[in-house]
């Protein structure tokens, strides 16, 4: 039988980087998934392990790489792992490497940002992407579960109507979302971390000043806006849960609440995805 793809790797290699300038440091914590493709076909077909990269020297390369480059942002730092592989073993043909970023925030003490104090940001999780070989090399930023909701200027009407349909038209709801949010660079950013902020303050901009005909309709122009504010990328994709919110009936209690109270739901969710590219 043909082995007809395979590649290995390590999972979860946790690493966190303080970076010291005096009194004031920087956290950068992060959880890598490393993957290697290349010429290992035998450890499956004839148990012969001599070109197998042990998974714990794939942790221990992580963090060595960890020590050496403490101040580089998530980007840079995939692509010093990256490189590390494919100068060291000739046998590793091509990395993949995902690096999801715990995201801490400086803390502000008496109305300033504290040298050394920081708070965990609970919203959305960062993440880079890298695919390298000894060619090219494709760098990917965004987040994961981003949550926004407008509580207005929203609506989804004019859907199929037929015998399986219970949804009424609705022209104002509440439309929220976890929002997975995938952007591909043309050139990696010089400033990775002031380019991803103005990627999510362009799109959090489109999704609140536009009237929304659906999430399928917001997340079009979210990526419309951030592809002509960016020509360094080249497409964006998104992966958009709703997340309901549901008029609650009231009646009984002789209630008329006129669209104030609501009972949260993402359990079954509509899951919306698309990928917006730059045409031609």
């Amino acid at each position: 039988m043909a082995l007809t793809k395979a590649r290995y790797g390590k999972g979860r290699v946790r690493v966190l980087r303080l970076a010291r300038d005096g009194e004031r440091h920087a956290v950068r914590e992060l959880s890598l998934t490393v993957l290697l493709d290349g010429d290992f076909g035998a450890a499956w077909t004839r148990g012969d392990n001599r070109q197998v990269v042990a998974t714990d020297s794939i942790k221990n390369i992580v963090n060595i790489t960890a020590a050496r480059h403490v101040e580089a942002e998530t980007e840079a730092f995939v692509g010093h792992v990256a490189a590390l592989f494919l100068e060291r073993y000739a046998q590793v043909a091509s990395v993949s490497i995902e690096a999801l970023e715990t995201r801490w925030l400086r803390r502000d003490v008496d109305g300033r940002p504290h040298a050394h104090t920081f708070t965990l940001d609970g919203n959305g999780q960062p993440f880079v992407r890298l695919v390298a070989d000894r060619q090219a090399a494709v760098l990917q930023s965004g987040l994961r579960g981003y949550t926004l909701m407008k509580t207005t200027q929203s609506g989804w009407e004019d859907f199929v109507d037929d015998e399986f349909r219970t949804l009424p038209d609705t022209g104002d709801r509440i439309c929220a979302t976890s929002m997975d949010a995938t952007w591909t660079w043309t050139t990696p950013p010089e400033d990775p971390v002031a380019a991803n902020a103005a990627v999510l303050d362009t799109m959090i901009a489109e999704f609140a000043t536009t009237y929304s005909a659906g999430v399928q309709d917001s997340m079009y122009r979210m990526g419309e806006a951030v592809l002509a504010a960016r020509p360094d990328i080249a497409e964006i994709g998104f992966a958009m849960p709703n997340k309901h919110y549901i008029p609650m009936n009231l009646a009984a209690f002789g209630i008329d609440h006129g669209g104030q109270v609501f009972l949260p739901t993402d359990e079954p969710h509509g899951q919306i995805e698309a990928t917006i590219g730059r045409a031609g």
